[in-house]
């Protein structure tokens, strides 16, 4: 088999689920967007289902209905984008729950699908999405009599808890929710970490379900091996790899893996990233192409058949670093040319 295998542990996601679910008093939902953060919404979404969580958040209505085909009747599923031109029926046919972003979407929702159920995001700073203070104040008496099953926002520096940006948004979101008792969320994973004052009815944590920062204790959701194509001996002064930017410096033995920039192993790591054999590591060595990486395994004292490169020893925020990105960008551009594993 000529392509990586990505192992992706249920047990693990669901462990992190209920660490962050026992931070606060408060429901925990979960964000299974971008095809749960590129490992499987179905599978990733019924694991944790079975764990106890019973909402569930996504960005378009698209990924919505197909994650109501995973998970069939009752959990509910909200819709971050809220309620598009065109997503009348879907919402109506799945029981879908468009979070409303606008005077115009709080208009469509109304005239379309009265009695329906939604929920209202509000646009607490970040200028993103949400309705700011003006809007929401007159569209407020119209919104609260129809009971929104949620009010929303989102922290946009979150993971940086001293941060004056989170003390700021949090005042406009109590600002913005004063005296209504509809059920309030404004953290995800890294909000849950800021405190209780954050927590509010419901949290709604996304990255740290699958190992990434800012939740530190997170453990490792997604592993990558990668088959060992061909093996070679290189000699001192010879290059490996697109533009000779490796040159060998001594005798090397140089392995050639099947997985690339096509894989989402973005080109700009390669100068800082490692695979591993167990846990020995062993440095890449030259460009990394859309389908092929060099590494130098001169040192293991045998030919691997394949190496890791998502692992305990090098998570996904490691592999971020190296190229400077987040972890969510590593996780979300795993390509779907991986050999998918589920592991309990």
């Amino acid at each position: 088999m000529a392509t990586a295998t990505l192992t992706i542990d249920l047990t693990a996601l669901t462990n992190n689920w209920r660490a962050l679910d026992a931070m606060t008093d408060c429901e925990t939902a979960a964000v299974v967007k971008a095809d749960g953060y590129g490992l499987g919404a179905d599978r990733v979404a019924r694991a944790l289902a079975n764990a106890g969580a019973r909402t569930f958040f996504v960005a378009a209505t698209e990924e919505a209905a197909a994650l109501r085909q995973a998970l069939g009747p009752g959990p509910t599923i909200n819709i971050f984008s809220g309620h598009m031109a065109g997503d009348t029926d879907m919402i109506s046919d799945l029981h879908l729950t468009p979070m409303l972003n606008s005077i115009d979407q709080m208009l469509r929702h109304v005239e379309s699908l009265p009695g329906h159920p939604f929920g209202i995001q509000l646009d607490s700073g970040m200028n993103r999405l949400g309705m700011e203070a003006g809007e929401w104040a007159a569209l407020r008496e119209l919104a609260e009599p129809q009971n929104p099953t949620l009010v929303m926002s989102h922290l946009a520096c979150a993971d940086e808890p001293d941060h004056g940006m989170n003390a700021f948004q949090l005042a406009n979101f109590l600002e913005m929710t004063e005296d209504m008792s509809t059920p309030k969320s404004l953290s995800a994973t890294g909000g849950i970490l800021l405190g209780k004052d954050y927590h509010f009815d419901m949290t709604r944590p996304g990255v740290g379900l699958y190992g990434g920062q800012p939740f530190a204790d997170a453990e490792p959701v997604a592993h990558v091996s990668i088959p060992v194509i061909q093996i070679r001996d290189v000699g001192p002064g010879e290059a490996v790899g697109y533009g000779n930017t490796w040159i060998a410096p001594k005798d090397s033995r140089i392995a050639t893996v099947a997985a690339g920039y096509a894989d989402g192993l973005i080109r700009a790591m390669g100068a800082k990233m490692q695979l591993f054999h167990g846990s020995t590591p062993c440095p890449v060595v030259g460009r990394i192409s859309m389908d092929m990486i060099g590494v130098d395994v001169t040192h293991l004292g045998e030919d691997p058949k394949e190496l890791d490169i998502l692992t305990e020893d090098q998570t996904v925020d490691d592999l971020a670093d190296a190229a400077g990105t987040i972890g969510y960008e590593i996780l979300t551009s795993l390509s779907a040319r991986y050999q998918r594993r589920y592991t309990t």
